[in-house]
């Protein structure tokens, strides 16, 4: 990536919706070679789509949790059934697989506590392969909207 695609990530990042002539003004480039760049960055994965940052209140999801889960046996059905089982649940924002003592670490938004803690005792203890797991609510979000590539 060179500095004109560094640019255009950074501009897209902060606002998604900018028309190609809008965001070749900005860069001061032509709108066909801007959009030549936008596709080729596209093509190579760069840029994976686009999406509305919608604020989880207003879906009546004030309530956020991370919640950190063991499993056994470890093996990748067991691994792969979890992820589609527990991913397809409305409460689930993110869940992403770590290394360490955890195995999953799961992002939910919920309306309240008696829903996390339903949650918990409902949706994940009931799994056998969850042999345990913790929570941590969330107080506040702080998010960087903008990623730039780092040095090598």
């Amino acid at each position: 990536m060179d500095e004109l695609d560094s640019a255009i990530i950074r501009n897209l990042q902060l606002d998604a919706r900018l028309t190609n002539r809008e965001l070749a003004r900005r860069l001061g480039i032509a709108p066909s070679t801007c959009l030549e760049r936008v596709r080729a960055l596209r093509d190579r994965g760069v840029i994976k789509g686009y999406h509305a940052d919608v604020d989880p209140v207003a879906l009546n999801r004030p309530v956020q949790a991370f919640v950190a889960a063991r499993l056994r046996p470890m093996s990748r059905a067991v691994i792969d059934n979890f992820k589609a089982a527990i991913g397809a649940l409305p409460e689930v924002t993110a869940m992403y697989v770590v290394a360490g003592d955890d195995d999953f670490l799961i992002h939910l938004a919920v309306p309240d506590l008696e829903h996390l803690h339903a949650f918990l005792i409902d949706r994940l203890s009931e799994r056998r392969e969850v042999i345990s797991f913790r929570s941590s609510v969330i107080y506040e979000s702080i998010r960087n909207p903008v990623l730039t590539e780092l040095p090598r």
